[in-house]
């Protein structure tokens, strides 16, 4: 196919051409305006001189057609899962790639959606139009056609922001007169304070307007912990009790109605990170000694511990007729500590304590019951331990893990791990602890008990234990076995790991997720959920995986320590999983909380419309019928090829706009005048005419 064009190569600047012929045509206009003879002779020779300084020239372009592009855009994220919706598109798919290819002259780029993760909160077809259109020229672009849900998140304000001219036509998918039910969340912490109350605030909302209080229930972390109800529409507020530091799962469900779209947003889930307030620790010192000072500046270095220390300066027994109100700045607050208060203290330790009858066994006892109610208990045990006056042989032997046998060992001897506390968190890789002898310093005193409960996880001289770890009721106690920590804070001969044996031994005491003995964890990155498995168990059995569409898999664990398992799992849809494994359960949320692809999921035209009639496209539905139809049946409007200023739609038909694109495979010109060398002739003539015209005149 060729073109022809008329093209201009100036001899002169196009602005000295325009004052040329403006002067000109003054010149002429006077000469006409006076009637001299001659007139119209000077104004063509005036032209034809402009015209020889334009250089025209005729342009022959041999081109070759290209052919349109019309981009399908395919939404097929969450919401588009739903009902008929699936059946919907594959049907217009397969029937467009017909229509198109029969139409001629079409190139077709099918352009999928939905499927990265940047999609993952939100339906955005126009980032991926762009980016399935990166390689084509904007002029070259027929039309746009999107097969939709019509819920898009990312549409452009104007037709100045998308970038192209062409129409854009939006079949919608799904059916008049849809119904769904969902929770929506409207305030939801992201943080709270352990067993401090935090408030959810949301609503339920019933697109068939229905108003009928309906049941919401509330979980965290699996268990249901509340059941209330509440109308459509009405703000609900929830207060729901941060349980344990690290993620708290809460769900917030809706009864589902029967005929909706969906019950994957009938519920919402907030993931709350409990953080802990300021632990406050009881350190109780039953005398002045070299190991004292190291748990109070272990205790008083750390911001979040508020310490409270007494130190029994003077047992009641030594009678040296001392006043009393000499014995101690301030009296000794046993009835505030150990009775009205005590439930205040999250971590009690007796460093050294014996039974000295400074406090009373009542108070023991209310230490005791603290403890089986969910409290923490640490005994330092001193040499008194041994003897008659040890706590043992007060109320707090009913929970302490050790039975003394009365002997003490005084030796040197180096602590070492035990073959279960290598498996145990509290244990578990310490510094220096994988050389036989643990490259640590020495200890030379140590009490020799019988372990009646609970774990072993330090061993000292003899094989005896020296760090005992048990569970009563709710609550956890901790025994060392001997007094000389103090030796590894001085740095004695190197010293030991006493900082992280400490830390995670308080830990371990206060429940912190981390320490537990059996416990499954998961977290979400992207769509890939990493698994954690911490036991004591000398097998780890697979993983079950349940799916938000409860779809069951597995994933299988590898050692990675002795007493830690790793494996991952990869997800391949959003939503909420359950991860059992035996008697322990956990939940992880893969994406965001509460997508905003399932937040709505009503199929609706109006939110494109406004940019679709923008462009001179079109809106409709595909639906063969008005009601719910869940065969995916589809009706589809005529294809036509349009000229660029026509109409591109109507009422059962879509318009692709010809763009003429075409490619210019050889170029020839053919110059109209002469260059220069004409230039200089039409000067000349016009100057000899002029001297002609002139004399003439005279």
């Amino acid at each position: 196919m060729s073109a022809w064009s008329l093209a201009f190569s100036p001899l002169a600047p196009v602005w000295l051409l325009a004052l040329m012929g403006t002067a000109g045509l003054l010149a002429v206009g006077l000469a006409v305006w006076a009637r001299r003879p001659g007139a119209w002779l000077r104004a063509l020779g005036l032209a034809l001189v402009l015209l020889a300084l334009a250089d025209p020239s005729f342009v022959r372009e041999d081109r070759e057609p290209l052919k349109d592009t019309v981009a399908l855009v395919l939404d097929t994220s969450g919401s588009q899962s739903i009902a008929e919706r699936p059946a919907q598109v594959a049907a217009t798919k397969a029937e467009l790639e017909k229509r198109f290819g029969a139409l001629g002259n079409i190139d077709l780029r099918v352009i999928e959606s939905g499927r990265t993760e940047a999609e993952a909160d939100g339906t955005k077809l126009f980032a991926a139009l762009n980016a399935g259109l990166s390689d084509v020229p904007p002029e070259r672009l027929g039309a746009i056609v999107m097969v939709t849900d019509g819920i898009v998140h990312d549409i452009p304000e104007n037709t100045e922001r998308l970038g192209f001219k062409a129409p854009l036509h939006v079949l919608v998918t799904g059916h008049e007169g849809e119904r769904d039910r969902r929770i929506e969340l409207i305030e939801a912490p992201r943080f709270g304070i352990v067993g401090k109350p935090v408030t959810i605030e949301a609503r339920v909302v019933d697109s068939g307007g229905g108003q009928e209080p309906v049941a919401i229930r509330v979980r965290r972390d699996g268990a249901e912990i509340a059941t209330m109800r509440g109308a459509p529409g009405a703000t609900i507020r929830l207060p729901i009790v941060v349980d344990h530091g690290g993620p708290n799962v809460v769900e917030i469900e809706v009864d589902p109605v029967p005929g909706e779209l969906t019950t994957l947003n009938n519920k919402a889930v907030i993931t709350i990170d409990g953080v802990r307030d300021k632990l406050k620790v009881l350190l109780v010192s039953g005398e002045p000694h070299a190991g004292e000072r190291t748990w109070r500046n272990l205790l008083r270095s750390d911001a979040n511990v508020d310490l409270v220390h007494f130190t029994i300066l003077r047992p009641p027994e030594k009678q040296d007729g001392t006043p009393i109100n000499e014995l101690s700045l301030i009296a000794f607050p046993t009835a505030d500590l150990f009775g009205r208060k005590i439930g205040e203290f999250d971590l009690i330790i007796f460093d050294r304590y014996s039974n000295q009858s400074v406090l009373p066994s009542i108070y023991l006892d209310n230490i005791v019951k603290y403890v089986r109610e969910g409290g923490a208990l640490l005994i330092a045990a001193g040499p008194d331990f041994a003897t008659d006056s040890g706590i043992f042989f007060s109320p707090l032997g009913k929970i302490s893990p050790g039975r003394p046998d009365g002997d003490l060992t005084e030796k040197p001897f180096r602590a070492r791990v035990s073959d279960l506390g290598r498996k145990h968190p509290v244990t578990r890789g310490l510094p220096g602890a994988e050389a036989n002898p643990p490259h640590w310093s020495e200890w030379f005193r140590q009490v020799n008990v019988e372990a009646t409960r609970g774990q072993s996880i330090l061993i000292g001289a003899n094989d005896k234990p020296l760090l005992l770890l048990s569970r009563e009721g709710k609550g956890r106690v901790a025994e060392l076995l001997s007094d000389q920590m103090w030796l590894w804070a001085r740095g004695y001969e190197g010293g030991g790991p006493y900082l992280e044996i400490l830390r995670r031994l308080a830990h371990w005491l206060m429940k912190e997720p981390d320490l537990e003995e059996e416990t499954l964890r998961a977290t979400a990155r992207g769509k890939d959920i990493r698994i954690e498995r911490q036991t004591l168990k000398e097998s780890i059995e697979p993983v079950s995986i349940v799916a938000p569409s409860s779809a069951v898999g597995q994933a299988t664990l590898a050692p990675v320590e002795p007493g830690l398992a790793r494996g991952s799992f990869q997800a391949r849809e959003l939503g909420l999983y359950r991860l059992t494994e035996g008697d322990l359960s956990v939940l992880v949320n893969v994406g965001p909380d509460n997508p905003r692809e399932f937040q709505d999921v009503i199929s609706t035209g109006e939110r494109l419309k406004p940019i679709a009639e923008a462009t001179g496209g079109t809106v409709r539905r595909i639906a063969a019928s008005s009601g719910a139809d869940t065969s995916g049946a589809i009706s589809l409007p005529r294809i036509a090829s349009v000229g660029s200023g026509s109409l591109a739609g109507g009422a059962d038909w879509i318009g692709v706009r010809r763009t003429d694109s075409h490619v210019v495979r050889s170029v020839g010109v053919a110059p109209l005048a002469l260059g220069l060398a004409g230039l200089a002739v039409l000067l000349a003539a016009f100057l000899a005419t002029w001297l002609v015209e002139g004399r003439r005149g005279s």
